[in-house]
C-alpha cells in the first residue's frame, strides 16, 4: 500500500504519521522544504484530540500547556463574565506552538523506513508513481485548481492578528479568556505560567489597530513584560463541496476553514485524520484495495458533520458581531442564561471536545 500526500503542512504531517505508524508507505511532496512557521501561532488541541495524537500519532505531552477553565466577557456587559466552562476532573483543552509541533514531526517522521519527502511535481508526473491514494493538502497545487475549486466561501472582512506576550510569573496560569470586544473577539490563551498566546481578530474598518492598546484595555491580571512581534493574516471560512474525485483526496484546510474564535480548526483535521485511518485501516483488515472507495466512505461519514460544525461556529461570531455593531445585551443575557444550565454547559464542551456526532 502506497499513499501520496500533497503539502507539508502540520496537518499532512500529522496524516502521514498515523499512516506510517500503520506500516503504509507515504510520500509527501512539498512546495516548501521548511514552510515558515511564526513563533507567535499557537495551536488548541482538546482533550480527546490530544489522547488520540499521543496514541495514535506522536507523544506530544512534553509541549502543551493544559487549560482547566475558559471564562467568555463581553464588552457590552461592562466586561463582566457571562459564562464559564471547567471540569474538575480533567483540563478542557492544552495549548502548543505550531512551530514545536511541526519540530516534532518531522523528527520522527525521517526516522521512519515508511515515509519519504519529495519534491513537487505534476499531476502527470503523480501518476507515474502509481500511488493508490492520493490526498492533497495543498492550495496552490494544480490538482487543487483543476478538481477542488468549487466551495462554499464567507470572507469575514477581518484580520486576524497573532503574538506572545512575557509578563510576571503567576502561580498558575491555566484559564483562558476571551473577551467579545465591539471591534472583534480577543483570546488570551495561556502557554506557560509567564507567557500567554493573543489571538485578537477585528474588522477591516477598524484603521490603525493598536495591539498593544486593546491587549492593555482587556487585560485582567497579567503584568506585561514584553510583546512580541505580531502576525497578521485575512480571515475567511470555506467548506468544499466535493471531497474526492477518483482516488484523488482533498484534506485539511482544503476541506474547511473556520473564524479562529473557538480555535476548532486543527481540530476538526485531527478528527478526519481519524475517521480517514479507520477507513483505511478496515479495508487493510478485510484485504481490500487502497481506491477511491476510501474516499467515497470519508466524505459520506464526516461532510455533514464537518458543514454543520463549521456552520455553529460562524453562527456564534455573527451573533456576537451583530450585538456589538448594535450595542444590544440581548445575547450576552441569553448566554448568561444558557451557562447557568449545567446540562447545556456540559453538552457545549463535549461538543468542543469531540466535534459533532450524526
Amino acid at each position: 500500500m502506497k499513499v501520496c500526500i500533497i503539502g507539508n503542512s502540520l496537518t499532512s504531517l500529522a496524516l502521514a504519521k498515523a499512516l506510517t505508524n500503520n506500516e503504509i508507505f507515504v510520500d509527501i511532496f512539498y512546495t516548501k522544504k521548511k514552510p515558515y512557521y511564526n513563533k507567535t501561532r499557537t495551536i488548541g488541541l482538546s482533550k480527546s484530540n490530544i489522547d488520540y495524537f499521543n496514541k495514535y500519532i506522536i507523544d506530544i505531552k512534553k509541549i502543551l500547556w493544559p487549560i482547566k477553565k475558559i471564562k467568555i466577557f463581553s464588552e457590552n456587559s461592562g466586561n463582566k463574565e457571562i459564562i464559564k466552562f471547567e471540569d474538575q476532573n480533567t483540563n478542557l483543552f492544552s495549548i502548543m506552538q505550531n512551530h514545536k509541533i511541526y519540530s516534532q514531526l518531522t523528527s520522527e517522521l525521517n526516522k521512519s523506513k515508511f515515509f519519504k519527502l519529495r519534491k513537487y511535481t505534476t499531476l502527470n508526473n503523480l501518476n507515474k508513481f502509481k500511488y493508490d491514494l492520493i490526498i492533497n493538502c495543498d492550495y496552490d497545487h494544480e490538482i487543487t485548481k483543476k478538481f477542488f475549486s468549487k466551495k462554499f466561501e464567507k470572507k469575514y472582512d477581518s484580520v486576524a492578528l497573532t503574538t506572545i506576550i512575557n509578563h510576571e510569573k503567576l502561580k498558575s496560569n491555566n484559564f483562558a479568556t476571551q473577551v467579545f470586544t465591539n471591534k472583534g473577539p480577543l483570546a488570551f490563551l495561556p502557554m506557560s505560567n509567564d507567557k500567554t498566546s493573543i489571538v485578537y481578530s477585528s474588522r477591516k474598518g477598524s484603521n490603525n489597530i493598536d495591539i498593544e492598546k486593546i491587549i492593555s484595555k482587556f487585560n485582567f491580571n497579567l503584568k506585561i513584560k514584553k510583546i512580541h512581534e505580531v502576525s497578521k493574516f485575512e480571515l475567511k471560512s470555506l467548506n468544499l463541496r466535493n471531497y474526492y474525485r477518483g482516488n484523488i483526496l482533498a484534506f485539511g484546510d482544503l476541506l474547511h476553514k473556520l473564524h479562529p474564535l473557538a480555535g476548532q480548526g486543527f481540530n476538526m483535521s485531527i478528527r478526519d485524520i481519524k475517521n480517514l485511518v479507520e477507513i483505511i485501516g478496515n479495508k487493510i483488515k478485510v484485504g481490500l484495495p487502497l481506491d477511491q472507495t476510501v474516499c467515497s466512505e470519508f466524505e459520506k461519514k464526516v461532510r455533514s458533520e464537518n458543514f454543520i460544525f463549521s456552520q455553529g461556529i460562524d453562527f456564534i461570531y455573527e451573533c456576537f458581531n451583530s450585538e456589538n455593531k448594535i450595542r444590544n445585551n440581548f445575547i450576552d443575557t441569553t448566554v448568561k442564561y444558557i451557562g447557568r444550565n449545567k446540562i447545556i454547559n456540559k453538552y457545549f464542551k463535549k461538543i468542543a471536545d469531540t466535534g459533532l456526532q450524526i
